[in-house]
């Protein structure tokens, strides 16, 4: 069994480059923020939780985008699955990425489940996936914020994510949590 990773705030985050749905690729070192790329986990398009999530972030993509800060959601999805979820769920407005593997969802830190038959809206869960994580990359690649779950649950709301961004932007405050031992 694989230890659990957590990062560090302040030091460079794995590398990221995933398929979008629309055909092109997505690489987290080829992102130019003013101020963040918010990165966005989500367990797939088996999770009806994770609709409304993407819902809430789609509504607040351009407040994220007024604040400097680029999104991608991303999952442990193939392509079709993936291009389901962004045309069912209507997230016309936001980078949807997917085949994700389970190894580099574990440098990121994320926990993984193993599929237990269909989810509530019947949709069949894949034999691995992973669970939700929220971690907001400075331009250097560095962590400034991250929140990993073991559950669909109770994830950082978007709106306070957004409070946290203008905070940290006019008061230059620093990534917590860096000191590690």
């Amino acid at each position: 069994m694989t230890p659990h990773v957590s990062l560090m705030p302040r030091a460079a985050v794995p590398s990221l480059d995933l398929p979008l749905v629309g055909g092109s690729t997505w690489s987290l070192a080829e992102q130019n923020p003013e101020n963040f790329t918010l990165v966005v986990f989500y367990r797939g398009r088996h999770c009806p939780i994770c609709s409304m999530y993407l819902a809430d972030l789609k509504r607040k993509a351009a407040d994220f985008a007024e604040r400097g800060v680029g999104i991608v959601a991303a999952s442990t999805d193939g392509g079709e699955r993936a291009a389901d979820a962004k045309s069912e769920w209507k997230l016309d407005n936001l980078n949807i990425a997917y085949d994700m593997s389970i190894e580099k969802a574990r440098k990121w830190g994320l926990y993984v489940s193993a599929g237990r038959g269909k989810t509530s809206i019947g949709i069949e869960e894949p034999d691995l996936f992973s669970e939700p994580g929220v971690f907001l990359v400075r331009p250097d690649q560095t962590l400034y914020y991250g929140a990993t779950q073991t559950m669909p649950f109770a994830r950082p709301g978007f709106a306070d994510l957004l409070k946290a961004v203008e905070f940290a932007v006019e008061k230059n405050y620093p990534a917590r949590g860096e000191v590690a031992g």
